[in-house]
């Protein structure tokens, strides 16, 4: 009786202390639900082609735009495009909008479309004139993953600028670029 009794007591020490040092892992296996749908920023630039209404002028430019995703499909875009190569008499157009995107994920793929508001400065030929105007803009696009940091993206616009000074104008453009991961 007493060898069992000396035995019993070893393995109860084990067994506490096996409970109390190796539960500790299983408290932090799951992701809380308030964290999961967390923010992705990215930032990129491309090289930009469009039409501009006035005159129906086609324009080439460079674009940065910087993306907040979450993995809930909602996001917002900022976006900078500066129409300022292969122009006619000095007519030029800057861009910068801001507003929502909506994105799905297909393995490398990520289609998506957005909603964008901004101000745009348009210069007049032969610098007879400036002017800023609400511009509104409708979007959408693809970006290809590369890796876990870069995307290639294709994106296509359609602008309004509502407020033109002889009357609403419209814009279309395409942009090329590449698309990068901060965090």
């Amino acid at each position: 009786m007493k060898v069992r009794r000396a035995m019993a007591m070893p393995c109860l020490i084990v067994i506490a202390l096996a409970w109390a040092f190796g539960s500790g892992s299983a408290w932090g296996q799951t992701v809380e639900a308030a964290n999961a749908g967390h923010g992705l920023l990215w930032v990129g630039g491309g090289v930009s082609a469009a039409t501009l209404g006035y005159g129906n002028r086609k324009m080439l430019g460079a674009t940065a735009w910087a993306d907040v995703d979450s993995l809930r499909r909602f996001g917002f875009e900022g976006e900078a495009r500066w129409l300022d190569f292969h122009q006619t008499a000095n007519v030029h157009a800057e861009t910068y909008l801001i507003g929502m995107r909506y994105h799905l994920n297909y393995e490398r793929y990520q289609p998506y479309g957005k909603v964008l508001v901004g101000d745009g400065h348009f210069n007049y030929p032969y610098n007879f004139a400036t002017g800023n105007y609400l511009v509104v803009a409708y979007g959408g696009g693809l970006d290809y993953r590369l890796n876990g940091r870069f995307k290639v993206r294709a994106d296509f616009e359609y602008q309004q600028w509502p407020e033109f000074t002889y009357g609403s104008m419209n814009s279309l453009g395409a942009t090329v670029g590449l698309r990068y991961r901060i965090f």
